[in-house]
């Protein structure tokens, strides 16, 4: 079997790519499976542009074009040469492909990929997904019409999952969803949520080294239980990314959010420096004066958020935030993603310093550098390490934004 996969946007599409790859095997031999994102305008168009230059430079091959941009817009995929678009709700159906295979009628003989360039590098850690889905009414989302209601994986799925990847060499896990906070099961008449989940899969897996969450909705209550057993459990990694967008009461409310300034407020005092924070923030969104922008900038510095992943609002088809007044520049949006990212590396550098002196256990990823607990990369000194060893080290030094540590 020869199926190349790329993916745009979130991990949980790359991790989409490799189940589909397993069920595709034994029914096509050769293809190239492109999962799309549609999360912003830039990210559909880079979408659509790699796949009209995959089936210019491999016109004998088939692919099939999946994902949330697919699914937004598949009249832009489907009039490319020898493509099949597979829309969402029908991914991970295997009848899918088949069919369409079957109804496009290609006459395609001796398949051969030519060109095909994947710079995604090969993980030390594995990514678990725990449901797919969102139940919520944020006005800037499209994701959520193209992925459907939320949908929980039973938690067997997941503990086999789990088992497979420790069998496999992977003791770091990563548990993730389209709205991971979400996940809900019904065990023994009760509810089964995430931090459940999370304990669970600690007792019943103890290979797990670590354990980490993607990001996660600051509003759910399971946040709260997470972080509690985040302080209990040394194998859960003590850092949360939270899907926060705004630290503005007025933005959180006009983008449909369901928590506010003071809840953050209160997931630090619950952390009690013990727990490290990232955010998604977005810049720019409709009506956000910069007066509302600086408390942002305001709970960035509050909360000491490390890292912050922020990107300009971009106004999607079908969304009410793309219909609301006050419509900010694409230029001050970028501007001001300077100024938030700014103030998160002087968080960083600040942290940092603070961790000089601290063992910490160490994922080791690529030559010789891994990921700490608080998800910071550290170069560890000496001889070559396996990659997907996890170790303790001692963080000595700090050159360029990385640890330097030396092995215990």
């Amino acid at each position: 079997m020869n199926i190349k996969t790329l993916s745009f946007g979130c991990r949980l599409n790359a991790l989409e790519c490799e189940k589909i790859t397993k069920m595709l095997d034994g029914v096509v031999d050769t293809a190239i499976l492109v999962n799309t994102c549609a999360v912003t305008g830039e990210a559909e168009r880079q979408s659509a542009q790699t796949v009209r230059k995959l089936s210019r430079e491999n016109p004998n091959v088939l692919i099939f074009v999946t994902g949330c941009g697919a699914t937004r817009n598949p009249k832009l995929f489907a009039k490319i040469p020898h493509v099949l678009v597979i829309d969402n709700k029908d991914k991970m159906q295997l009848a899918s492909y088949v069919n369409a295979i079957e109804q496009a009628g290609l006459n395609i003989c001796n398949p051969k990929i030519e060109s095909f360039k994947n710079t995604d590098g090969k993980l030390s850690k594995q990514f678990i997904q725990v449901q797919n889905g969102c139940n919520h009414d944020c006005t800037y989302c499209v994701t959520r019409l193209l992925r459907g209601k939320s949908v929980s994986f039973p938690y067997n799925e997941i503990l086999s999952d789990a088992k497979n990847a420790v069998s496999n060499g992977f003791y770091e896990i990563v548990l993730t969803g389209v709205d991971t906070a979400s996940f809900i099961q019904m065990q023994d008449g009760k509810p089964f949520l995430l931090a459940d989940l999370c304990e669970k899969l600690l007792i019943d897996v103890p290979e797990i080294k670590h354990l980490r969450l993607s990001s996660i909705d600051p509003a759910s209550p399971e946040v709260a239980k997470i972080i509690d057993l985040m302080k209990r459990e040394p194998r859960f990694m003590s850092h949360l990314h939270l899907s926060m967008q705004s630290g503005s009461d007025t933005i959180l409310k006009s983008m449909h959010r369901r928590h506010n300034a003071e809840m953050l407020r209160n997931l630090v005092k619950l952390a009690d420096n013990k727990i490290s924070f990232s955010a998604d923030i977005i810049c720019g969104f409709p009506g956000e004066t910069d007066e509302l922008f600086n408390d942002t900038c305001d709970m960035v510095r509050e909360m000491g958020l490390i890292h912050v992943h922020a990107f300009p609002f971009s106004a999607r088809p079908d969304t009410v935030a793309a219909t609301l007044p006050n419509q900010i520049n694409r230029s001050i949006s970028k501007r001001r993603v300077k100024i938030i990212t700014d103030i998160a590396d002087a968080n960083r550098a600040e942290f940092m310093q603070k961790q000089i002196g601290k063992t910490v256990s160490v994922l080791i990823e690529e030559n010789n550098t891994g990921r700490t607990p608080d998800d910071i990369d550290v170069k560890v000194q000496g001889a070559k390490i396996p990659n997907k060893t996890i170790l303790g080290v001692k963080l000595i030094d700090v050159e360029d934004g990385v640890f330097i540590g030396n092995r215990i």
